[in-house]
């Protein structure tokens, strides 16, 4: 049985659509998946990127992708009232309904991301947030120090590991980011010898061109 780690930030609705795919794109392969939260925020600083809502001609590329990409997978989707987000107060919470040094389930993180992407409301509406705390029984205090600190430690593990944004799945020390991947995902998990011959690692190795400066 193969182990998939699935990286995510309910912030970022690629995830959240990422999510909802993974069974089909994992249907008929025998797959354990543990459910990582991180803070997207974190990596974006770790690597010095922006968000794709910070440049505000992208923002609107975003949105328009994403809501054609919930239209053509059947995925019920609304961008919440505000976004971005703090996305810490949900992914605490993550964090502290899972096992001391484990994830949390997928009914966990299906609770939490419908919460953000499906109804339009604000994510984190004090008393949306304590009906949601209430509904999932956190087996750790979400405030407390060693939720906190598990939240930083995951992310920090994941950018030392390479992982730059989110959706990252991660298998057999391959990384496959974003929605588009799943297919790719599939293709290696099945076995596909170009995964397995020189192309993939030849293709992370290209040199780089022209570096701009400052």
């Amino acid at each position: 049985m193969k182990h998939l780690r699935f990286h995510f930030d309910v912030i970022s609705p690629y995830a959240y659509l990422a999510f909802e795919r993974l069974p089909q794109a994992l249907e008929g392969l025998s797959i354990e998946v543990n459910y990582q939260p991180l803070l997207l925020a974190g990596l974006l600083q770790h690597w010095g990127n922006k968000g794709p809502a910070e440049t505000e001609p992208k923002r609107a590329w975003t949105y328009r992708q994403v809501a054609w990409l919930a239209h053509e997978h059947g995925i019920a989707i609304d961008v919440p009232a505000q976004h971005p987000f703090n996305p810490l107060a949900l992914l605490r919470l993550a964090v502290a309904c899972a096992p001391v040094g484990g994830t949390p389930n997928r009914r966990v993180c299906e609770r939490l991301f419908r919460h953000v992407w499906q109804g339009g409301d604000d994510a984190n509406d004090p008393s949306r947030l304590r009906a949601l705390q209430e509904a999932l029984l956190p087996r750790r205090d979400p405030a407390g120090e060693e939720v906190k600190q598990g939240l930083k430690d995951s992310t920090a593990q994941a950018a030392s590991r390479g992982i730059f944004g989110v959706p990252t799945i991660e298998v057999d020390g391959r990384l496959f980011w974003g929605l588009d991947s799943l297919p790719m995902l599939a293709a290696d998990l099945r076995g596909e010898g170009w995964f397995r011959g020189p192309g993939w690692e030849a293709a992370g190795r290209m040199p780089q061109g022209v570096q701009r400066r400052g």
